[in-house]
């Protein structure tokens, strides 16, 4: 196969559906599948999961809860929380990343951090996503962290 096929290969995968088979005792991701409109399911290799990582989010789950750790700060100190940092250059985020990290690895906050944790958490958001009714799903962020928040604590 030439580079320009499997560049397409790739871009074609991008628009199909996905399909992540996760262990439920350690909430990793043990298969990543494409799924074509007819249902057939295939293994994506690792061109295409470079592909897919490189054109997927801005954010990845650890540099969130960095954000909201910066966010909690600057609510304390009174000043304005982050802004969106899609245009912040390069040195910023690395120096950030720098200054957070210290402060992160010494709270409450460094078991967020910790593999295992952020994946049971994305495992129990995905079911709840999976779960609720669509109408519930269409709440305002603000209604869904305060139902959050009234909710019973579940275990991971």
């Amino acid at each position: 196969m030439t580079k320009e096929e499997k560049m397409t290969e790739i871009a074609e995968s991008a628009g199909k559906l996905f399909t992540f088979t996760i262990d439920a005792s350690t909430a990793q991701v043990v298969k990543l599948e494409a799924q074509d409109a007819g249902g057939v399911r295939r293994e994506l290799s690792e061109e295409e999961k470079a592909s897919l990582a490189q054109a997927g989010t801005a954010v990845d789950l650890e540099q969130f809860v960095e954000r909201a750790f910066e966010a909690g700060i600057a609510c304390v100190l009174g000043g304005g929380g982050p802004e969106d940092r899609a245009d912040e250059p390069a040195e910023e985020a690395e120096l950030r990343h720098l200054l957070l990290t210290p402060l992160i690895e010494h709270s409450p906050a460094r078991r967020l951090m910790q593999r295992e944790v952020l994946s049971r958490a994305i495992l129990g958001t995905l079911i709840q996503h999976a779960t609720k009714a669509p109408a519930a799903a269409e709440s305002s962020p603000a209604t869904g962290l305060q139902s959050e928040r009234a909710a019973p604590a579940r275990a991971n």
